[in-house]
């Protein structure tokens, strides 16, 4: 199934239809500082949102109202003991030593990493006011799919997809991804998550591996030592009622568009059609992209938000999440692009003008880059074709299986008074924004300073 809707198609959406969106974007978390040297870095989200909103898409969506989650809400599915971690680990308590470090080190907050050097999970200041506001925007793009007033909802922010119940994981503390996707069991009876992170979806695999409420596939790189490790084989099928619906697709190194394609189309069709979800959250990690910082696949933008495009095209309510992605401006152009995509709207290749435009120097102030045409494909042509098979092989063991009645969840009604903004928030007060324009003036003055100063010296 590629096509889908009665619109006529464009080059990004070849499905053409306009879909009611929403979107969440939280300024406050521009601010989260993993450290110097870390490999995240959440200002990306940031920048993408500038990108979106110097090419006009914002309003052709509607804004979520900013809403932190609760410790209620994230305690829906971690440790209480390590939701208390989180509200009370400081860097400066942890730097101290003594019952918080070894309390935090008990979590994976602020433990040394396998490289003796790094610190994947580090504990920053304000952590914890951090993960209540991204995975309070899960929380409310989910919300918003359920109350039925949009098609697709996007944060951007989310999609920390390696947290596990009471440890922090790979750059992730809170599981915005399981907390949105048990919101969604109580209005959808079946729910599907797609994953196309370069890293295995091991901590939402784990939460629901065995659930035959939630399928989970994963589409990632799995070579030696590369993070998570022994997770995201293609014999990892679930256990109990979820057997067959864990779906991993693992890929070797170099990975380009094409290849992707060729996996990702026909494996999602399948699932669609024997797993029937009435709602689908998509993990859109940047990691994939050609010239990531940690990962070593070779998709281009397009390519990328094709995958975006092809789930958007069976008209299920669908809910776009973040997650990795370590060369910053490759993520924030990329995620520009789908949530034009996911709208269903042409945008220009050629970067606006707009307080960021100065990292998009290296492509060109292009949105699309070229990708690395030295990096070798090691997927052949046996080993795609093998996996592929494996996976529609279990795909069909599912659609074997009796089919599996469920009660219509009572999920209750939702308060989209409470969930929207009635109109949308200011823009123009942005800081980022102001300096640029500051910036942008006083460039301008210097400008005509020096047009007088020569005019004078003519004369």
């Amino acid at each position: 199934m590629d096509t889908g809707g009665n619109s006529l198609p464009s080059q990004s959406c070849p499905d053409g239809a306009k879909r009611r969106v929403c979107y969440y974007y939280d300024r406050a978390i521009a601010s989260v500082d993993y450290g110097e040297h870390h490999a995240m870095i959440p200002r990306r989200v940031d920048m993408a949102h500038a990108l979106i909103r110097s090419y006009g898409l914002l309003r052709d969506m509607d804004r979520l109202r900013t809403r932190p989650a609760t410790a209620e809400e994230i305690s829906g599915f971690h440790d209480g003991g390590y939701v208390g971690l989180l509200q009370d680990v400081t860097s400066e308590g942890f730097k101290a030593g003594g019952e918080m470090t070894h309390r935090a080190k008990g979590f994976n907050v602020g433990e040394v990493s396998e490289d003796h050097v790094s610190i994947d999970n580090p504990p920053f200041a304000g952590l914890w006011d951090y993960c209540q506001r991204y995975a309070g925007g899960s929380l409310a793009a989910a919300r918003a799919l359920a109350s039925e007033e949009v098609d697709i909802a996007i944060n951007w922010s989310g999609g920390m997809h390696h947290a596990c119940h009471k440890t922090a994981s790979g750059f992730c503390y809170v599981n915005d991804i399981v907390i949105a996707i048990m919101e969604l069991l109580r209005h959808f009876r079946r729910v599907l998550y797609v994953d196309i992170d370069v890293h295995h979806g091991d901590g939402v695999e784990t939460a629901f591996i065995d659930s035959n409420r939630v399928m989970t596939v994963s589409f990632h790189q799995r070579t030696k030592d590369f993070f998570p490790k022994e997770r995201g084989f293609v014999s990892h099928v679930g256990v109990g009622k979820g057997q067959y619906r864990a779906v991993n697709v693992p890929m070797n190194k170099g990975m380009n568009d094409e290849a992707y394609h060729g996996m990702f189309k026909p494996i999602m069709s399948k699932v669609m059609d024997v797993f029937k979800p009435e709602a689908i959250v998509m993990q859109c990690g940047g990691d994939s992209l050609s010239g990531d910082r940690l990962g070593h696949l070779n998709l281009s933008i397009a390519g990328h938000a094709q995958c975006v495009s092809f789930m958007r095209s069976f008209g299920t309510p669908l809910l776009l999440l973040g997650g990795g992605g370590y060369t910053i401006n490759h993520v924030a152009a990329c995620w520009c692009y789908e949530t034009a995509v996911a709208i269903g709207k042409e945008i220009n290749d050629d970067i606006p003008v707009h307080c960021y435009d100065m990292y998009y120097e290296s492509q060109g102030y292009k949105l699309h880059y070229p990708v690395d045409k030295k990096l070798k494909n090691n997927n052949t042509d046996s080993y795609m074709a093998q996996t592929k098979s494996t996976v529609l092989q279990n795909l069909s063991e599912l659609e074997a299986a009796p089919s599996v009645q469920f009660k219509d969840p009572a999920g209750g009604s939702i308060d989209t008074e409470a969930l929207f903004y009635k109109a949308s928030p200011r823009e123009d007060d942005d800081p980022m924004e102001r300096l640029h324009r500051r910036c942008g003036e006083m460039e301008e003055r210097r400008f005509f300073t020096e047009v007088g100063k020569r005019q004078l010296d003519d004369r």
